[in-house]
């Protein structure tokens, strides 16, 4: 694989974790990534084109985190939509097409997300939870 990643490339892989490990940038927590232009980082992600897009990918990946069947983004969950190649200040100053590349970009929740910057697979949620009656109840 060559260093520049693609959707084309993470669908081939079977597995959520698999994928992950292709994704993972492992950053380190308190990493900035746009400083002190997070403004225009905003800008973008609530503009109607961003929004647009968005919509897209999330159909697109049929609303399962990482685009894998076995992890339906469900309830009030967000989508999240990760950049497989990070973007930078200079690419959303220049318009840069890998912006809107639907190569460049998967579904994801903010656990995942944050566990691809941060390398952290402890964050991923890999198994569905399974819930029994009074299991949240603390005194039972």
């Amino acid at each position: 694989m060559s260093d520049v990643k693609s959707y084309s490339e993470l669908i081939k892989l079977p597995t959520f974790l698999e994928r992950y490990r292709y994704l993972r940038i492992g950053g380190t927590v308190g990493d900035f990534t746009f400083n002190g232009h997070r403004l225009l980082n905003q800008a973008l992600y609530r503009s109607p084109e961003w929004k647009s897009f968005r919509r897209q990918i999330a159909i697109r990946d049929d609303g399962c985190d990482l685009g894998c069947e076995d992890h339906k983004i469900m309830g009030s969950t967000k989508i999240y939509i990760h950049h497989i190649n990070p973007i930078t200040v200079e690419d959303i100053t220049n318009g840069s097409p890998m912006i809107f590349d639907p190569e460049n970009v998967i579904t994801t929740i903010f656990n995942t997300h944050q566990a691809i910057h941060y390398g952290d697979e402890s964050l991923l949620i890999t198994e569905p939870i399974v819930r029994s009656q009074n299991d949240t109840c603390l005194w039972r």
